[in-house]
């Protein structure tokens, strides 16, 4: 089964049953497969270029506060073939077909190789038997369920690693996941109008909450084709926060980043902070605040703000969303005749 390419607008608007279906979905396979098992032994080194790494950070976050040792590495950022390890090797790639993550894959034993794809079969299911497939999902090309789908398996796969156990927040997610759409989309537009005549941003986030910012700014410049750069919030701070200017500033997190976000407004730089703690706003500071949950639940929460932030704003810049400007050959390896993207 291949899975197709829907528009953003349709991703959206489809996204809360869609998650809800999947993460009984997946729940069900990692179970199975832990029980046959898998998820044992040293903790697992991620691989994925894009949005597939920034979906790895919150669980890599939760693997290592569990005392595992676990990290997340760019596809495409280390010599091949890769280094003799004892440590299994998950490639994560929605299309099955990132060349940089199957190169990855090939170059190590069969045995230490797990596959987490949205697309099933595809060239990188077919490298390993341990193959967390989130169900063929129909998604849009700037991803949308995709990516959260993938947060969801690594998220789970995180839990239940070294026999841990799905955590039960889970099931309450998608109720708190509608909750966000309507609360964040009831304000849209007003989130949307801090974007109004700038042509950067810098997207900032503390620990799990890293590959939000990554996955925001990568979204920005598919989406609304707005400079935007994501980094972490310790990052930010040694340096990089000087060149602050005409742009828009998104934060993630509870601590560090209040500060800085009082910090940048009362400069008179436009601020969107995303939070648990409840923060009032101020002249050049909006607040978004989040239900507190799980690491890797939150990432989906705050990808959701992202998504409905990216539309307003590209609707806003007159943004055909379903457009992309480049098109690159050598980034997808060739699947089967037929297969999309």
């Amino acid at each position: 089964m291949v899975r197709g390419y829907i528009t953003f607008a349709t991703a959206r608007a489809t996204q809360a049953d869609a998650l809800e279906a999947a993460i009984d979905r997946i729940a069900e396979a990692v179970r199975s497969q832990q029980a046959g098992g898998a998820f044992a032994g040293p903790g697992p080194v991620i691989v994925g270029i894009g949005a597939s790494l920034a979906a790895a950070s919150a669980p890599v976050w939760s693997l290592r506060s569990r005392g595992i040792h676990s990290w997340r590495l760019g596809s495409g950022d280390h010599p091949l073939p890769f280094p003799s390890s004892v440590h299994p090797i998950i490639g994560v790639s929605q299309s099955g077909k990132s060349t940089e993550t199957i190169a990855v894959l090939s170059s190590i034993e069969p045995a230490l190789r797990y596959v987490v794809v949205n697309s099933d079969p595809s060239p990188m299911s077919e490298l390993s038997e341990h193959v967390l497939s989130l169900g063929n999902i129909p998604d849009s090309y700037a991803s949308t369920i995709g990516y959260t789908a993938t947060i969801t398996g690594l998220g789970m796969i995180a839990d239940s690693w070294a026999g841990g156990e799905i955590d039960d927040g889970w099931q309450e997610l998608p109720g708190l996941f509608r909750w966000t759409e309507e609360t964040v989309g009831a304000r849209a537009t007003e989130l949307a109008a801090t974007f109004d005549g700038v042509t950067t941003a810098d997207f900032v986030g503390a620990g799990p909450s890293v590959g939000s910012a990554e996955a925001g700014a990568l979204l920005f410049r598919e989406v609304s084709r707005i400079h935007a750069a994501g980094m972490s919030t310790r990052q930010y701070l040694h340096g990089s926060m000087e060149s602050a200017g005409d742009g828009v500033h998104v934060l993630f997190g509870d601590g560090r980043e209040l500060e800085v976000a009082r910090t940048l407004s009362e400069a008179g730089h436009r601020v969107i902070l995303i939070s648990g703690e409840t923060v009032d706003e101020a002249t050049n500071l909006q607040t978004v605040r989040l239900p507190r949950v799980a690491p890797s639940q939150r990432a989906i929460l705050e990808a959701l703000v992202m998504q409905i932030l990216v539309g307003e704003v590209a609707k806003r810049h007159s943004v055909e969303i379903e457009e992309f400007v480049f098109h690159n050959a050598d980034t997808k390896v060739d699947a089967a005749k037929g297969d999309v993207q």
